[in-house]
């Protein structure tokens, strides 16, 4: 059986009961066909068709989807493309704010329709492919009270059907990414993640909310790569003892996206 997201009934009741929109909450909810294109079985299919949608025409029509990619480097020849839903203006802007620093509930239903905008990487499936939802302090944990991205990265795995990934921790030393400029970002985040356990396949989804600059998403897909790289002694541990195995072969460097709900400055308003 599978289990509930968080907050999975608020949801829920926005989705199949209330059926007005979460943004402007007058006019009725409408499907929304991106999110159905996503979903393989034909029963939840069909729930999809009849239910799916959590914001009405106007107010779907009027937000700008799937803005242009863009990359940041992590490796020597070796980038890493960043998809958003949207851009980080208003209306997505104050109600993201009200989720992630006042845990407002009743701003995830419209962050969940956002999310599901983002359609499931192609050839990417529960067997081959994990997401991997950017981990936070656990000085920031114990202070908010909760963690905005694995609430929403639940929601993502839902709607992709593919499953979370935590072999990545953060460290204490690192502060809020909030106001800096891209030069700190950086300098921030050095060291800032460490993998705790190797991930079963190949194909990485990263995901964060917000990609101001990328720097956070940079950084975590920077030290997955460094993972994924052997060094000398490895390579001559691997041949020593079974030479039949093609040690470059075992280490080969995963294959990255990332995502987020939303990219722009935190200075939008």
């Amino acid at each position: 059986m599978q289990r509930m997201a968080p907050y999975q009934a608020g949801v829920s009741i926005a989705e199949y009961v209330n059926r007005r929109c979460q943004l402007c909450h007058i006019q009725p909810s409408r499907l929304v066909i991106n999110s159905v294109k996503t979903v393989t079985n034909p029963v939840t299919r069909l729930s999809h068709y009849l239910n799916s949608g959590l914001l009405c025409s106007y107010c779907q029509d009027s937000i700008v989807w799937l803005p242009p990619s863009f990359a940041v480097d992590i490796a020597p020849a070796i980038s890493l493309p960043i998809q958003a839903a949207t851009y980080y203006h208003y209306p997505i802007r104050p109600a993201f704010r009200a989720f992630k620093h006042y845990e407002d509930i009743s701003k995830l239903p419209l962050l969940v329709h956002i999310l599901r905008q983002l359609p499931r990487p192609k050839g990417c499936h529960h067997a081959n492919s994990v997401i991997v939802p950017m981990p936070t302090t656990n000085s920031r944990l114990r202070k908010r009270g909760f963690d905005p991205v694995t609430i929403l990265s639940a929601y993502l795995a839902k709607h992709w059907q593919i499953p979370l990934w935590k072999g990545v921790q953060r460290t204490d030393s690192t502060l809020s990414q909030q106001g800096l400029t891209r030069a700190e970002r950086l300098s921030n985040l050095d060291n800032a993640f460490v993998v705790t356990k190797p991930p079963t396949v190949k194909r990485l989804l990263l995901f964060d909310d917000i990609a101001t600059t990328g720097a956070s998403l940079q950084a975590l897909a920077t030290t997955l790569h460094a993972h994924s790289q052997p060094s000398n002694r490895q390579l001559i541990n691997n041949s020593t003892e079974n030479p039949s195995i093609n040690s470059p072969s075992i280490h080969t460097p995963y294959h990255m996206t990332a995502y987020a709900i939303a990219h722009g400055s935190n200075d939008s308003l």
